[in-house]
């Protein structure tokens, strides 16, 4: 399926994208004002065919900054990662966005790695997000790009750091497949319950959904279940 900016006679560039990208972009529209789609269209038309799109400053990029005023604070997400796969961001170009850009479009940037991204190359931005304390900003880490590529062990670190945070397990892709059987996720979970409840502190509801998984036969085999 193609996705073809709804700007007639504007911008013949076609952008290979799944359905749930045009679900996506056809939601925004829906949503906006007159005003805000005709920016939208226009930044998705730049983005398509800008041919600086993987250079040093393509002009896409200014339109990451603009979203939330532009379409507003509640759709800026969206909009912000319907542009980078418009743009067609490769591993490289999703790092340098990241790292120049605000926690808004860093979250982007997350949520548009398995949509851009088949391999690995970019876990590196997903180790970093980790590493901070913007619950927002883990919930985009733990989404479906490290489901399918984050290693075991900085895993189940990243689904403990969830807990320890307050962010919700809901947030975490794939958890039952990845959680199944997993014996040493059971035991941190265990320790991690262990030492709340000697501190006298709330052990953190979701804790005990992931230990019932760890408990549960798989169903299906994955590349993560048995590794330790």
């Amino acid at each position: 399926m193609t996705y073809r900016p709804a700007v007639p006679g504007r911008c013949a560039a076609e952008v290979p994208a799944p359905t749930r990208v045009d679900e996506l972009r056809d939601g925004l529209r829906a949503s906006l004002s007159e005003t805000a789609r005709v920016w939208l269209d226009q930044a998705l038309c730049e983005a398509a065919t800008d041919p600086s799109a993987q250079g040093p400053a393509p002009t896409w990029e200014v339109r990451l900054a603009e979203a939330s005023r532009r379409c507003g604070s509640a759709h800026g997400e969206a909009v912000r990662v319907l542009i980078l796969i418009t743009a067609r961001a490769d591993a490289a170009v999703l790092t340098r966005v990241y790292h120049r850009g605000t926690a808004d479009e860093r979250r982007a940037v997350l949520h548009a790695l398995p949509h851009l991204v088949p391999g690995s190359e970019a876990l590196a931005l997903v180790e970093d997000a980790l590493r901070a304390n913007d619950p927002r900003l883990l919930a985009a880490a733990v989404g479906p790009y490290s489901a399918r590529h984050l290693a075991p062990h900085l895993w189940r670190h990243a689904l403990l750091k969830c807990l320890f945070t307050g962010v919700s397990v809901d947030s975490i892709a794939d958890l039952p497949r990845r959680a199944h059987g997993d014996r040493e996720l059971a035991r941190m979970l265990q320790d991690y319950a262990a030492e709340r409840s000697a501190a006298g502190r709330p052990v953190p509801g979701g804790l005990y959904r992931v230990l019932a998984l760890t408990r549960t036969a798989a169903t299906t085999t994955g590349p993560h279940v048995k590794e330790s």
